[in-house]
């Protein structure tokens, strides 16, 4: 069981002034592998008060010495990484190959990105007769979702560090234990006092409060569409800055000369993957209407190298992380056959075998028009929805016709039509030919899936004022 019952606040675990826990549940089991503190309004006060008065001297900090900080952060995550999968696998359900390839891999490599970014930064620079000074946006507030514990708070903290920035985060209550090791390791490393506090509790106390605190200066959120709004009109009320990762319905353009089993793979692994609860995930297949057929057998061909089961074993598909998310999935997987979409494979309930743990079926749905529910809202499970196009145009219409703009996707082999594609998809980061991930290029998305960027330099833009200076003495 692990109890972590304090918040970490001003350099040190203190109790919370309140007296509500929160059981945390393991979803492949539905066991109880632990509680947190709720913290109230009075912890997230002390925790504000304590990045204020850090701010001053954080903010003071040379880009050196930032630098270090990170290295040190990301050595000593680093030697925490079996503690860390561990966590994951047991918070969030992740198998364990996915908790180390994936949701490991990538909070460390953001630790190491800001400090890589960070040495060729600059803070001051001159143009024409002023000095342009880049400064500490101030005392951020960090909320971050459940399906990457540590990818999320790796990026945004990261970033704020790397800024000068003291922050206050409160990770998701569904995947908790990640932030608290993360905490762990500040503390190991020196972060000094007050520039990382964390605390725990409810959207309604401390999401609410951290958006809508006067004292803090700048709000980071990842999640739904409806909280992102929510933060933004809180936040107006003191008018301050925002940055908001949300929502995708991201497409996946396959290209007529495409291979198929390798378009197949690509498109089961965006839903099987962190079982399909990732937000640049593609979920909408476009494909020619010629070869709807043969691309329907290369999925269904492709499927078995997805099995669902106990992660901690050799499953690559693990539960969804709650009751909640699977009854929500489970609505959209019969709203897709009331609808008219044709069931390929999986459907309604649990894998067979798979009684207790909130398993669901990969499940893909062919003949899907646009403006049906599956295709227009985001699911967040295994379930994939395959539209068909007669020209190219057709298909960049369709992938464009969403309300969000997370992600987008090409497969083929055509270099003029592969730039075509991508270079017309309005989204904020597009794939070709399933390429390797780059920590220090932009992430986040256009309309509805957000407002900002993250990772690299363009996260830490997000934590800095610009301040123009002009008779600036040489």
């Amino acid at each position: 069981m692990r109890n972590y019952l304090k918040h970490y606040i001003n350099g040190e675990w203190i109790e919370s002034t309140g007296s509500e826990t929160e059981e945390v549940i393991n979803p492949a089991t539905e066991e109880v592998i632990g509680k947190i503190s709720f913290g109230t309004k009075e912890d997230l006060d002390k925790a504000v008060r304590a990045a204020q008065d850090a701010l001053p001297a954080f903010s003071q900090t040379s880009k050196e010495e930032r630098i270090e900080m990170l290295e040190k952060i990301a050595a000593e995550y680093e030697r925490r990484k079996d503690d860390l999968i561990e966590v994951m696998t047991d918070e969030l359900g992740a198998p364990l190959s996915i908790s180390e390839k994936v949701h490991y891999k990538m909070g460390y490599s953001h630790f190491s990105q800001a400090a890589e970014s960070l040495k060729n930064f600059s803070f001051m620079e001159q143009r024409g007769n002023h000095t342009l000074v880049k400064e500490s946006v101030g005392v951020s507030g960090l909320i971050t979702p459940w399906n990457f514990p540590t990818n999320q708070t790796s990026t945004k903290i990261a970033s704020a560090f790397a800024a000068g920035s003291p922050v206050v985060l409160k990770p998701s209550e569904l995947t908790p234990f990640a932030a608290m090791i993360l905490a762990e390791i500040f503390d190991e490393v020196g972060v000094p006092k007050g520039v990382f506090n964390l605390v725990n509790g409810a959207g309604d106390v401390i999401g609410d409060g951290i958006s809508s605190h006067p004292d803090i200066d700048f709000v980071s959120f990842t999640g739904s569409v409806g909280v992102g709004q929510k933060i933004m009109e809180n936040a107006a009320k003191t008018i301050k800055n925002v940055a908001l990762e949300l929502g995708g319905k991201s497409p996946l353009i396959v290209l007529e000369d495409a291979d198929l089993e390798q378009a197949a793979r690509s498109a089961v692994t965006h839903i099987s993957m962190n079982t399909g609860q990732v937000c640049s995930a593609a979920t909408r297949i476009i494909v020619p209407a010629s070869i709807k057929s043969s691309f329907e057998d290369a999925v269904e061909q492709v499927l078995p190298e997805f099995p669902v089961g106990d992660p901690r074993k050799e499953s690559v598909v693990g539960p969804l992380v709650s009751k909640k998310q699977w009854d929500r999935v489970q609505s959209y997987i019969e709203k897709g056959i009331e609808e008219g979409a044709t069931l390929i494979t999986g459907g309604a309930g649990k894998p067979e075998g798979l009684d207790k743990g909130y398993f669901v079926k990969p499940t893909v749905f062919s003949d899907v028009k646009n403006d049906m529910v599956i295709a227009r809202e985001e699911i967040f499970g295994p379930v994939m929805s395959i539209i068909t196009y007669e020209t190219l145009d057709e298909a960049i219409e369709i992938a464009n016709d969403t309300v969000y703009g997370l992600a987008g996707y090409v497969v083929g082999k055509d270099p003029e039509l592969l730039r075509k594609a991508a270079t017309s998809i309005r989204a904020g980061r597009i794939t070709i030919n399933d390429k390797g991930k780059d920590f220090s290029a932009p992430f986040g998305g256009y309309k509805q899936s957000g407002i900002g960027r993250e990772w690299g330099d363009f996260g830490i833009e997000e934590y800095l004022e610009k301040k123009a200076i002009l008779g600036f003495p040489s």
